[in-house]
């Protein structure tokens, strides 16, 4: 099973002040730590996973709520604590250049527990992908945290902006047991309501995937003359298609 959850948020600029971070690493340190011991760290992921209780955390430990810092700033500072502390959980990646240092991060991570790094690479691949591409509404990735634990379980918290409105998205990823990561891999969705967007990901597109994958496998010279077809049918042509002599129907003698 998969849980993904999205939250958006002003899309702001800036950096926190020294005091400031520091006391959100103390506050952050203390409930991680009251966290593990209370609930594993199953527990951890799977609120960490959970965008309302993210931004629990975030307003907890003194970070503006309606900023998309809470986003960067708050997976940063649990990053760090976890970097720091042998909570049997560890992160990878960050905002900006810190994402792409994602899978060398992981095969870190993976060489201290004993995990597959190749696996952790391409889950964190494939959920980037699906929130760009499978997932297409408008916001452009700029920030991924992957945190595991000593188990193998997972939780990617990432964030795309979008300028042009002014908003960050933020999308959670929990996994357990993995069905799909391209036909309904989410529990629940919040956020602004848009009035366009390309969900490959829904329920109602598992006939376009199939498609998608039909077309893909096909060759390009079918391809090209299907094509043709549909721009003759748009202009109003019906187009000719072949008929084998054999199977043409055979005129009586008069």
């Amino acid at each position: 099973m998969m849980r993904r959850g999205i939250a958006e948020l002003p899309l702001h600029g800036g950096h926190v002040p020294r005091w400031l971070a520091l006391r959100m690493k103390r506050l952050a340190d203390l409930v991680i730590k009251l966290l593990v011991d209370e609930y594993g760290t199953q527990g951890v992921l799977e609120r960490l996973a959970d965008p309302v209780w993210f931004q629990a955390l975030n307003n907890l430990i003194g970070m503006d709520w309606d900023s998309s810092g809470s986003t960067t700033v708050t997976a940063g500072v649990v990053k760090e604590v976890l970097s720091k502390e042998d909570l049997g959980i560890k992160a990878a990646g960050g905002k900006g250049a810190k994402s792409r240092e994602t899978p060398e991060e992981l095969k870190q991570i993976s060489e201290i527990y004993g995990l597959d790094a190749d696996e952790y690479i391409r889950t964190s691949k494939l959920v980037a992908k699906v929130d760009t591409v499978a997932l297409q509404t408008g916001y452009q990735l700029y920030h991924h945290v992957f945190f595991v634990d000593q188990d193998g379980r997972w939780t990617i918290v990432q964030q795309g902006m979008n300028p042009s409105i002014k908003l960050a998205r933020r999308y959670h990823w929990f996994s357990e047991k993995i069905e799909s990561f391209t036909l309904e891999p989410h529990k629940g969705i919040s956020g602004v309501k848009r009035d366009y967007s390309l969900n490959t990901i829904a329920k109602e597109s598992k006939e376009y995937q199939k498609t998608l994958l039909d077309i893909i496998s096909a060759s390009p010279t079918k391809i090209e003359r299907e094509v043709k077809s549909i721009e003759a049918l748009s202009k109003g042509y019906t187009p000719l298609f072949y008929k084998p002599y054999e199977k043409r129907e055979v005129l009586p003698i008069v």
